[in-house]
């Protein structure tokens, strides 16, 4: 069997900007490309932010690599290179969120599906990359289900998410101002596009960047000096703007929340700081600042952190599993294309037994019937023990014995 090399590049030696310059055209243009070259049998590359990771399937897996890399100009200093083990392990701690920049994320999981879904509906997968990935993806999933790895916001823009519904019980059927469509604003707004809210209002000083960002999230935009009027009737205001000053006073909100009979959320995660202190004191107004926040994100970072052990034990125990389904299929291709060149000489030989009663007899169905039965029979019996032994040979990594038993009855090695 013609094993995975992978050559990877990530954030933990690439900047931005190498990963950027790493690739060139669409992920299927570089699937076809790759898949172009006669070595490579299968292929699939896994490209986010964070990565650029190409796998392919070929008897000079890397070669292939250390041209593809040469023709991209990528700096060896970024650069690994994996071997078959090596690579199945990655891609499982990928998909489990332990190589990625915040340990444990949900995102990467998604991702390494619907890149593979990409790759497998291009037509450049087969058995050896559809057989990992697979794996791949249920281990995520497990991971997920039975350890604590992605309990818990460890960003201060998902941490200010999970303490408004702390505080409030639930987000759902409630407003939401979020002032500020920045990097901190833009992560704030996405997180609450799945949390079921009546609506979103994003104000910002340049009304193009909060159009752009209301438009991803179905949300509204809406002027940055007309924010009071959407304050005074909203349940959630979180502000995250680049301001040298804050934008929301105590006299402001005092005058804001004149007459409100329900509480305000307020949640300042700007530094500095946007919102005054003082406005605590002012009745049915709550605000909590980015203290606070990341405190919540560094105890969910270090619960994260001790779950690691666990799913470095699942990834091992997987990883076994995987390697012996590996060692089954590679018994299973040399005993498929046996039994295909048997099948064929059982075939011949019958059609010739057929031929040369016919010369003498007039044969029914029945009668072509008995010698088919006979044949297969024979057959069946002949490789039972046979494919025991092949087996058994996969399972103990006797390569010698496969290669022999290829060379023995001429199979084609591409085969297994």
């Amino acid at each position: 069997m013609t094993e995975i090399s992978s050559m990877i590049i990530t954030h933990s030696k690439a900047s931005i900007t190498d990963i950027e310059n790493a690739w060139h055209g669409t992920v299927e243009d570089l699937l076809r490309r790759l898949h172009s070259n006669e070595l490579v049998h299968e292929c699939m590359v896994l490209m986010t932010c964070n990565r650029v990771e190409v796998y392919v399937v070929s008897p000079k897996g890397s070669k292939v690599l250390f041209e593809y890399t040469k023709k991209m100009g990528v700096p060896e200093r970024i650069l690994e290179f994996n071997d078959h083990g090596e690579s199945l392990v990655h891609l499982m701690r990928v998909a489990c969120g332990l190589e990625s920049m915040i340990v444990g994320e949900d995102q990467i999981l998604g991702q390494v599906k619907d890149l593979y879904h990409i790759a497998r509906d291009v037509g450049v997968t087969g058995k050896v990359l559809d057989t990992a990935f697979d794996k791949v993806i249920h281990v995520g999933k497990r991971v997920r289900s039975e350890t604590r790895i992605n309990k818990g916001s460890v960003s201060i823009g998902s941490a200010a998410i999970d303490l408004a519904e702390d505080v409030i019980g639930t987000l759902s059927g409630k407003t939401v101002v979020v002032i500020g469509a920045g990097t901190m604003g833009s992560l704030v707004a996405h997180a609450l596009a799945h949390k079921d809210v009546s609506a979103i209002y994003v104000a910002n000083r340049t009304i193009e960047r909060a159009e752009e960002l209301a438009e991803e999230l179905n949300g509204i935009a809406v002027q940055y000096d007309d924010r009071d009027q959407y304050i005074a009737r909203s349940d959630v205001v979180i502000s995250a703007t680049s301001a040298p000053h804050a934008v929301l006073t105590a006299e402001m909100l005092q005058q804001i929340t004149e007459g409100r009979d329900k509480d305000l959320l307020l949640i300042d995660i700007a530094t500095p700081r946007d919102i005054e202190e003082s406005v605590s004191d002012l009745p049915n107004v709550l605000l909590y600042n980015i203290d606070g926040l990341k405190k919540i994100s560094d105890r969910n970072l270090q619960k994260r952190m001790h779950e690691v052990a666990r799913v470095e034990k699942i990834i091992e125990e997987e990883y076994e599993l995987l390697k012996l389904q590996y060692k089954r299929q590679r018994a299973d291709n040399i005993i498929a294309s046996l039994y295909n060149q048997i099948e064929g000489l059982r075939i011949r030989e019958r059609e010739r037994a057929v031929n040369r009663l016919s010369a003498k007899h007039t044969l029914g169905d029945f009668e072509r019937s008995v010698l088919d039965d006979l044949t297969h029979a024979i057959t069946n019996k002949v490789l039972a023990e046979p494919t025991k032994t092949l087996r058994n040979a996969a399972a103990e990594d006797d390569i010698d014995f496969l290669d022999a038993t290829a060379a023995l009855f001429k199979l084609d090695k591409k085969r297994y």
